[in-house]
């Protein structure tokens, strides 16, 4: 028999708190603005075909006609993912004459990308 977890009920009736200074823990928490910019952030990452576009330019500059062979998908399906990636400053594209170009914005996307995903390895 697997032991009772407990309810919100029984912490609120014997439950008197840590020994936190939560004042201090308040300080020092994300304000809302924040919260929310880092939210949004991390859904660019809640979708699979974004997730594939940034490993695939983990590796190098592409374009888009390249990422649309990579990952099996028509150009302008291709390029609004890309568009959504780099209004959240993820990706960022260089024009070659009629040929724009997409990488990575910085270094620490790819810290974030590697990070997360070698997280996900871990069993």
């Amino acid at each position: 028999m697997e032991p009772s977890l407990g309810t919100v009920e029984d912490c609120e009736s014997s439950c008197f708190g840590s020994e936190a200074d939560l004042n201090q823990v308040r300080e020092k928490m994300i304000d809302e603005d924040s919260a929310v910019q880092l939210a949004d952030w991390f859904k660019a990452f809640s979708d699979p075909t974004r997730v594939k576009l940034i490993g695939a330019l983990l590796q190098k500059e592409l374009c888009v006609h390249d990422l649309s062979v990579l990952l099996e998908m028509g150009q302008s399906a291709v390029s609004h993912q890309l568009r959504y990636l780099r209004n959240m400053r993820i990706v960022k594209r260089r024009k070659a004459g009629k040929t724009v170009f997409y990488s990575l914005d910085d270094s620490h996307i790819e810290e974030i990308f590697v990070q997360t995903l070698q997280h996900t390895k871990h069993g």
